[in-house]
C-alpha cells in the first residue's frame, strides 16, 4: 500500500473518533454547565428522607396515592364493563358493517358518541353515587370503606336490572357459590361478569334486528346485477348508496339512539 493510501485512511480513522467522542464532551460541558447555574442561583433541591413506624400518617398517605392511581389505571375497564358503554359501542360498530362502511363513521366518532350516551344513561346513577358516598366522604362524614360499600349499592342496582338469570345461575353455579337469599348476598365478583355477558347478548340481538334490511338490499342488487349479466361489478358498490339513502329517509340515527337509550329504561 502507498503512502498516499495510508495518509487517506488514518485521517478518515481519526475523524470518525472525534465525530464519536465530540456529541459526548458536549453533552459533559452541558452538564458541568447546568450544575454550574443551578449552585450559583441557589436552586431548590430533592431530598428523600425515610422516617420511623412511630409517625404512621405519611404511610397511609402514599398507600392512599397508590390506590388512586392503581384506581385511575382502572378506569377504563371499569367504565367499560360495568356501564352501558358494552352496548352502545358494539351496536355502532355492528351498524357501521351492516352498511358495508369500513371507516365511516370513524372509531373516534363511535367511541365519543358510545362516551356521551353512557354519561347520558348512567347520570342517575353517578348522581346517587356522588349523593351517598362520595359527598359524604370529603366531607368526613364516612370512612373510604363505608364509602366504597355505597357506592357499589347505586351500581350494583344497575346492573341487577340488566342481567339475565340464566347468566346469573352460570357463574353461581361455576363458582360453586350458594344460592344467594336476596341480591345483597350475590358477590360482586358474580354480578360483574354477568352483567357483561348479558349486555354482549343484547348487543347483538340489536344487531341482527340492523342487518335484515340492509342485508335484504344487498340480497336484491345481487340478484339484479346477476339477471342483467353484470358479474363483474360488485354488488356491495351498487347497494351502498341504497343502503345509506334508506337509514336517511327512516331517520335512522334518530331511531338507533332512541331504541338504545330506552332498551336502559
Amino acid at each position: 500500500m502507498s503512502d498516499t493510501s495510508k495518509m487517506k485512511i488514518f485521517p478518515t480513522r481519526k475523524v470518525m473518533m472525534v465525530c464519536k467522542i465530540l456529541p459526548l464532551l458536549v453533552l459533559l460541558l452541558v452538564l458541568v454547565f447546568i450544575a454550574g447555574t443551578a449552585t450559583a442561583q441557589n436552586l431548590p433541591g430533592l431530598r428523600l428522607e425515610f422516617q420511623g413506624t412511630e409517625d404512621t400518617e405519611p404511610m397511609s398517605v402514599t398507600i392512599q396515592i397508590i390506590l388512586l392511581i392503581t384506581l385511575l389505571s382502572l378506569a377504563p375497564a371499569i367504565l367499560i364493563l360495568l356501564t352501558s358503554f358494552t352496548r352502545i359501542v358494539i351496536v355502532l360498530s355492528l351498524l357501521r358493517h351492516a352498511l358495508s362502511l369500513q371507516q365511516i363513521p370513524p372509531n373516534q366518532v363511535i367511541i365519543g358518541l358510545s362516551l356521551f350516551l353512557t354519561f347520558f344513561i348512567m347520570s342517575p346513577v353517578f348522581d346517587e353515587i356522588n349523593d351517598v358516598a362520595i359527598q359524604p366522604y370529603l366531607q368526613e362524614e364516612i370512612t373510604q370503606k363505608e364509602a366504597f360499600n355505597r357506592a357499589t349499592v347505586p351500581l350494583r342496582g344497575f346492573m341487577f336490572q340488566h342481567i339475565r338469570e340464566k347468566d346469573l345461575a352460570l357463574f353461581l353455579q361455576v363458582g360453586d357459590i350458594p344460592q344467594p337469599a336476596n341480591q345483597s348476598e350475590v358477590p360482586t365478583r358474580v354480578v360483574i361478569p354477568a352483567f357483561v355477558i348479558s349486555e354482549l347478548r343484547t348487543a347483538f340481538e340489536m344487531g341482527f334486528m340492523l342487518f335484515v334490511p340492509f342485508l335484504i338490499i344487498d340480497m336484491v342488487v345481487a340478484s339484479v346485477l346477476m339477471s342483467m349479466g353484470m358479474m363483474m361489478l360488485p354488488p356491495i358498490m351498487v347497494s351502498l348508496p341504497f343502503k345509506i339513502l334508506l337509514f336517511v329517509l327512516v331517520d335512522g340515527w334518530h331511531l338507533l339512539i332512541q331504541s338504545i337509550v330506552l332498551s336502559y329504561g
